[in-house]
């Protein structure tokens, strides 16, 4: 039988750990992937011995982001539209589930988190890091603009704009300086630093704790949050008819790896940094 995509466990009393499991994918977000995911949680949520959900990744990342990859015949977790934008409308009701969970959800986030999986990691309500883990959507180079803009909400005006304009990647301690994760440790002290997070998270009972998540994202709300996301989902879809946009998913067509490293190639940095810093070893 194939191995589960999450991983489940009871690591402490009423903290239930799902666990994505395609180290060889670097956890990639395919269908299959996403649906177990909301699964698990959705059975975390309805459980009574269950007041925190904590989601990592196993292997060197949390996430490198939604699957480029991804197999035909894995249908999506639910109903998907053939209108024009109908995926990121899709995924974003996805992370607005997470939102509206009464269970607590903490991402533990390790390595990679590109993409996606900042998506996933910003529809947690705690996020913890690697003091060196890399968290950025580089997407923005090439494909379009994010499927749910975070950025705006969590790195304020300035910051977004940078990490819109660039692509660039934050390390784990610059990524809790932007606003985007509440703590970094190191990548060895991770899973005991999060474990008792979420030990004091569980504390409260979990029908006050209910109301407290709640307080927080509809403050947001009221603020406009869930709208702007709306509306930038849509201008999502309107990048993918971009002269660029096209023209990159035909490389993707030919070949998802040198896409990925040309698109990175003039920055240096993510899969190119990679392979410079291991040329750069070779010849000393």
């Amino acid at each position: 039988m194939a191995e589960p995509l999450v991983l489940i466990d009871d690591p402490a009393p009423f903290v239930r750990r799902l666990t994505l499991n395609r180290p060889d994918k670097r956890n990639a977000l395919s269908n299959a992937l996403r649906g177990e995911l909301f699964s698990a949680v959705r059975d975390a949520d309805a459980g009574r011995d269950v007041r925190v959900v904590v989601i990592r990744g196993a292997g060197p990342c949390f996430s490198a982001g939604y699957d480029l990859a991804q197999d035909p015949g894995e249908t999506h977790p639910w109903p998907i539209s053939r209108a024009d934008g109908a995926w990121a409308r899709h995924v974003l009701q996805g992370w607005f589930e997470l939102m509206d969970l009464a269970t607590p959800l903490v991402a533990q986030v390790h390595g990679w988190c590109l993409a996606g999986g900042t998506e996933l990691a910003a529809a947690c309500d705690l996020v913890y890091v690697a003091d060196d883990a890399k968290i950025g959507y580089p997407p923005v180079r090439s494909m379009s603009s994010p499927d749910m803009a975070w950025q705006p909400w969590l790195l304020g005006l300035r910051r977004a704009m940078e990490a819109m304009l660039t692509g660039d990647s934050m390390s784990g301690q610059e990524a809790v300086a932007a606003g985007f994760a509440n703590r970094s440790f190191p990548a060895a002290r991770l899973d005991e630093e999060v474990l008792a997070v979420a030990a004091r998270v569980a504390k409260v009972p979990p029908d006050l704790q209910a109301i407290n998540k709640r307080v927080v994202h509809r403050a947001m709300e009221a603020m406009g949050m869930r709208d702007a996301m709306r509306a930038t989902a849509d201008l999502n879809a309107l990048g993918f008819h971009q002269r660029s946009s096209r023209e990159y998913f035909a490389e993707l067509a030919r070949g998802v790896t040198p896409a990925l490293s040309r698109r990175d190639a003039a920055f240096g940095d993510y899969r190119t940094a990679a392979d410079a810093s291991q040329e750069q070893q070779q010849q000393q």
